[in-house]
């Protein structure tokens, strides 16, 4: 699952901020927030595997009119392990019309009770753990009489949504769809909830002729039905989690592609079709990517993305159809201001981490949306340079730096009060920063054959967060208990306060760490990072470990250091506090390699306004090969001096007018009409006004304010 989160470093702030469109006010239900008191004993394991559904067969119709799903479902079952002569369903709110044992022949009716919540039905006879049995029940689901606080804790848990179901609001399409994370499949169909149950499925979806209908898997066959009605039959053939199941009815146009053969197909409202492969086009590219990345070819049928109305969530990562929310609806001048590839590769790095090796737990959730929010970072550092996914890291780990609750939960967390507060920043963007660590601890083929194996050893099964610790110790031959304990196992991240001096009698550098994070609360973290050392035209590596409180590294040099700059890879997920002179910054933006170690220095030196040479170096950032470091440096207009802003005009008019990012052409434009008042910029006005991007158009037509 995607969720938006807003980025909480100050610059991130502002660009998000000037972004955005208008806000707009969304009514919802009443939400229920649950939390333990303290020093309560909580533990939420895995759940006990009672029964073992093998297949599920749903065969569906809807009543439009009450939202009703009308479902019969065929389970074909087994003890799991120890014998049983009961099966326990999953089922909330439900009316059951009859429920039986299915022979060769005919059905045999079978007793069972029904609290609202559980389904329990008593078999004809213990059945061992080798012996299949197959129950029949006819049902009625009734989502929309789902109580919030008694039934369900929010409106996002009802499982299946009917959008505007009278059709009485003209602005919006007729719609159903479904919505399984966490357990709110049980919701529309009895089945057993949680993470750890695989099953394969068929679902035959009664729908109006004018609508098509989705689902996982693929589509078989449809039957009309001779009253204004059609049956699209969907199976899904290899095993994959109960909360993972989906269907979705309306009006959309479907757009195919392919990808090595197989179907890929962008499923949006007619009236966005002509831009669908504009928005989604990318994935083919990106499912080669990932499939050669891991070595594990896509392992699905098909691959479809569909846009619906009202969506709860970003995104939804369901078995061969993801669903998004109705902001991938977009123009062709909104995908030049955001185009949420993001979410596109999240939601399909999901059917590998996820889907094809689900996490046996909520509380091990992190195995799947630590690597989904990854998954992120992989495509940019793929299709667009380091630079631009570092960019990405930075947001993650700004989000998850800025949250409140950052110090308090684990990443791996059996203390939960409700499974839902595991989509977290801590599961999302913490756990995609720790798993770039282990990328850089063990390096980059350890890492990616970690993976392959992983997958391979669990593909279509559950999988907890020692399994993962288990493959990369397999492959690396290390112990890596220390990295699992400390960053999966924990909570909290290091603060570091860093210094270095040069003592020209000793020939010496010296780079003193402090952890001054709170070690009662939080691990004293062990540390493999990089120091890089400056010196004339010369730079030299030094591999350290932190592993102390305080720690002192020793270094000779000849000469003073032009530079020292500590974990070089910049990729230690830690609140750092370091000093460094204005002379020092300069050198930093002009001579390190990456884009954290050019935006940090920017980001110092356009606070020391009141120096020449920072002002300069932040004005040469103008012209940075990064959008975030041109749109940082464009701050600096305000400090300029009347002669020093009219050296830059001319820079922020070819700003305005043919920067590739639409964001830093607003940005520039909003400098002129601020800082320009007096000088000649009508015609970039003009032109801007023309501008694809509506964000600028917008930014350009406020001036006239």
């Amino acid at each position: 699952m995607k969720t938006k989160f807003i980025f909480c470093y100050p610059i991130l702030v502002s660009i998000f901020l000037l972004a955005c469109s208008a806000p707009r006010m969304v009514n919802l239900d009443p939400v229920t927030v649950v939390e333990n008191s303290k020093g309560s004993v909580v533990y939420r394991g895995s759940y006990t595997k009672n029964t073992d559904i093998l297949n599920i067969r749903l065969d569906l119709s809807f009543d439009w009119d009450s939202a009703y799903v009308i479902g019969k479902a065929t389970i074909l079952a087994k003890p799991y392990f120890y014998p049983s002569d009961q099966l326990v369903l999953n089922a909330n709110g439900f009316r059951f019309n009859s429920v039986s044992l299915v022979n060769s022949y005919d059905k045999k009716p079978l007793r069972y009770t029904y609290d609202g919540k559980l389904l329990r039905i008593s078999l004809d006879k213990i059945y061992t753990r080798d012996q299949k049995y197959t129950v029949f029940i006819d049902y009625v689901a009734m989502p929309n009489k789902l109580k919030i606080g008694e039934d369900i804790a929010s409106a996002g848990d009802r499982g299946i949504y009917f959008i505007n179901r009278d059709g009485k609001d003209k602005g919006k399409p007729r719609q159903i769809w479904t919505q399984g994370e966490t357990e709110c499949n049980s919701n529309w169909f009895p089945t057993i909830n949680g993470t750890q149950e695989k099953m394969t499925q068929e679902l035959n979806i009664t729908v109006p002729n004018e609508f098509v209908s989705l689902s996982n898997g693929t589509l078989e066959f449809s039957s009309m039905n001779g009253d204004g009605t059609r049956t699209d039959s969907w199976r899904q053939e290899q095993q994959h989690s109960t909360y993972l199941t989906m269907l979705a009815v309306g009006d959309f146009t479907i757009t195919k592609d392919k990808w090595r053969g197989k179907e890929v197909s962008y499923y949006t409202e007619p009236a966005y079709a002509s831009t669908a492969k504009l928005v989604f086009g990318k994935t083919p590219e990106m499912m080669e990517f990932f499939s050669n990345k891991f070595g594990i070819e896509y392992p699905w049928d098909k691959y479809s993305q569909i846009v619906v109305r009202d969506f709860v969530s970003g995104a939804m990562e369901n078995t061969t159809a993801s669903v998004f929310f109705e902001g991938m609806n977009m123009s062709a001048g909104q995908y030049l201001d955001e185009n949420h590839e993001d979410i596109i590769a999240h939601e399909l790095f999901h059917q590998w981490f996820g889907n094809l090796v689900t996490a046996e737990s909520w509380a091990n959730l992190p195995l799947n949306e630590s690597f989904a929010t990854y998954g992120e970072y992989l495509w940019e550092e793929y299709k667009y340079g380091r630079d631009q996914a570092d960019l990405k890291g930075l947001e993650d780990m700004s989000v998850y730096i800025g949250n409140k609750r950052k110090s308090e939960p684990d990443v791996i967390r059996f203390d939960y009060a409700d499974r839902e507060q595991m989509f977290d920043e801590i599961s999302y963007h913490k756990g995609g920063r720790i798993l770039h660590m282990l990328r850089k601890t063990v390096g980059d083929e350890a890492f990616f054959e970690s993976l392959k194996l992983y997958l391979k050893k669990h593909s279509y099964k559950t999988a907890e967060i020692h399994d993962l610790r288990l493959v990369f110790e397999e492959i690396t031959g290390m112990d890596l208990n220390w990295f699992f304990n400390q960053w999966f196992l924990a909570s909290g991240h290091p603060v570091l306060s860093i210094q270095n001096s040069y003592d020209p009698v000793k020939r010496e550098i010296s780079v003193n760490i402090t952890q001054d994070q709170n070690l009662s609360e939080t691990p004293l973290y062990r540390i493999p990072m990089a120091i890089d050392i400056y010196s004339g035209s010369k730079v030299e590596r030094k591999e350290i470990i932190l592993e102390r409180q305080n720690q002192s590294f020793i270094f000779p040099s000849a000469n003073p250091p032009d530079l020292v700059n500590v974990d070089a890879e910049k990729y230690v997920l830690a609140e750092k506090t370091e000093v460094k002179n204005i002379q020092e910054y300069i050198f930093q933006y002009q001579h390190a390699p990456l884009f954290m170690d050019r935006i940090e220095a920017i980001m110092k030196l356009k606070d020391m306004k009141e120096e020449a040479a920072a002002r300069n170096t932040v004005v040469s950032a103008l012209k940075d090969k990064s959008w975030l470091v041109r749109h940082t440096a464009l701050s600096v207009i305000e400090n300029l001096s009347d002669d020093e802003r009219k050296a830059v005009h001319e820079t922020l008019k070819e700003m305005a007018l043919h920067d590739q990012v639409s964001q830093v052409r607003a940005a520039a434009i909003e400098k002129l009409g601020k800082h320009y008042r007096m000088a000649d910029n009508k015609e970039v006005f003009a032109q801007a006004a023309k501008d694809k991007s509506l964000l600028v158009i917008r930014v350009t037509e406020a001036l006239k304010e």
